[in-house]
C-alpha cells in the first residue's frame, strides 16, 4: 500500500512537487552542461585556495553537501560564510583567490546578497545556483546555474533542494574530472523516480505521535539529514535536530533513551559505518530507531554512487514527510508563520 493510499488517498502540493524532482534534475543537468564545463576550465586554470558557500535554510543544507563533496574530491577547504558578517557588521573580507558558491531558491535575501557582494569585492569567482530567474543574485554572479526546478507553490522546498544537490555534484564532477560521478549523474533522474516510489510508511507510524527526534547522518548524508530535520519541524511541527553520527556522541546522545525517536541515514560509504554503530547503541537503550540503508535498513534505500545516495534518500523522505504531516493534522504546503521567500537582513 502506498503512503497516500494509507491516508485515504490524500495528496499535497509538497508531494506533487517532490515527485517532479527527477524531471527537474534532468532538465537542469542538460541545460547547464556547457556552464559546468566552463566553471571547471576556470578552476583548472586558476585553482582556488578555498571555497566559501553563501546560503540559508535548505540551501545551506545543500552547502553542507558541497563541503563534503568538494573537500573529498578536490581537497579544497570549504566553509560556510556567516552572512551577518557582511549584512550586520559590514566587515570586508580579505582579498584572495576563492570560489564563492551562492545557493538560493529566490536569490533575493538581503543578507545573502551582502555576503556575495563582499566575496566578489575581495576577488572571489562567484557561481550562483538559483531557481528563480532575473534575480539580484544572478546579477552578482560570474556564472549562473539555473536550477530549472520550476515554480514551487509549497512553502516546503523539495525539488529545488534536490536540484541544488545535483548541480553541486555536476560542478564537482566536472572540476575533479571524475568519470564515476559523471556516470552516476547520467542515471540520477531515473533513480530519483525509483526512490520516490519506495515505501517509507513505517516512518509515518513510528513518528506520528513523536515529540522529539534526532536525525543522524555523516559525510555525504549529513546535508540530507539536516534537511530532513528541518522538514520535520516545518511540515509536522515535530521538534527534530540533526547530528553527525560522530558529533552525537559528544553530549547529545545522553538524552536518547526509551521512547526517544531517531531517523538515521546510512549508505554504502565508510561514513555509514558509524551511523549504523549509533543505531545499534540507541536501539539497545530502547529508542525507536529507523535506519534508511541500502543493505540493512528498516526503510528501503537504493545503492548507488555514495555521493548520489543522499539525494535518493531525501527524495524518499519527502514523500513520507508529506504523509506524516497529514497524519499529524498539519498542512505541509502552508506551515504556520512561514513564507516561501525569507528576506533576512
Amino acid at each position: 500500500m502506498t503512503l497516500s493510499a494509507a491516508l485515504d488517498g490524500r495528496h499535497t502540493v509538497m508531494e506533487q512537487e517532490a515527485g517532479e524532482a527527477a524531471a527537474a534534475v534532468g532538465r537542469m543537468l542538460e541545460a547547464n552542461r556547457d556552464a559546468f564545463a566552463a566553471i571547471a576550465r576556470r578552476l583548472h586554470a586558476t585553482a582556488p585556495t578555498a571555497v566559501v558557500t553563501c546560503a540559508r535554510g535548505s540551501s545551506d543544507h545543500a552547502a553542507t553537501y558541497a563541503k563534503y563533496l568538494i573537500e573529498t574530491m578536490t581537497g579544497t577547504p570549504t566553509a560556510s560564510a556567516a552572512l551577518s558578517i557582511a549584512s550586520l557588521y559590514d566587515v570586508p573580507s580579505l582579498v584572495g583567490n576563492r570560489l564563492c558558491l551562492a545557493i538560493s531558491q529566490s536569490g533575493q535575501s538581503p543578507d545573502l546578497l551582502a555576503a556575495v557582494e563582499q566575496q566578489r569585492a575581495s576577488g572571489a569567482f562567484v557561481v550562483a545556483l538559483v531557481n528563480a530567474s532575473d534575480t539580484p543574485l544572478a546579477n552578482l554572479a560570474d556564472i549562473v546555474i539555473p536550477l530549472s526546478a520550476g515554480v514551487e507553490r509549497s512553502v516546503a522546498a523539495t525539488k529545488s533542494f534536490i536540484c541544488s544537490l545535483a548541480a553541486i555534484a555536476a560542478l564537482v564532477a566536472a572540476w575533479s574530472q571524475d568519470a564515476a560521478l559523471t556516470g552516476a549523474l547520467d542515471t540520477l533522474p531515473a533513480r530519483l523516480d525509483d526512490a520516490f516510489a519506495l515505501d517509507w510508511s513505517p516512518a509515518v507510524a513510528a513518528y506520528r505521535d513523536a515529540t522529539n527526534l534526532f536525525v543522524l547522518g555523516r559525510g555525504y548524508s549529513l546535508g540530507a539529514a539536516q534537511e530532513a530535520a528541518l522538514k520535520f519541524k516545518e511540515t509536522s511541527a515535530l521538534h527534530a535536530e540533526c547530528f553527525s553520527a560522530a558529533e552525537v556522541r559528544h553530549g547529545p546522545m545522553a538524552i536518547v533513551d526509551k521512547g526517544f525517536h531517531v531517523l538515521a541515514l546510512g549508505g554504502t560509504d565508510r561514513a555509514a559505518v558509524s551511523v549504523r554503530d549509533a543505531v545499534t547503541e540507541f536501539r539497545s537503550r530502547g529508542a525507536t530507531v529507523l535506519l534508511a540503508d541500502p543493505a540493512v535498513g528498516d526503510l528501503p534505500a537504493i545503492a548507488a554512487h555514495p555521493t548520489i545516495e543522499p539525494m535518493l534518500m531525501i527524495q524518499s523522505f519527502y514523500r513520507m514527510a508529506s504523509a506524516l504531516a497529514l497524519a499529524r493534522g498539519c498542512n505541509p504546503d502552508s506551515p504556520p508563520h512561514l513564507n516561501k521567500v525569507t528576506e533576512t537582513l
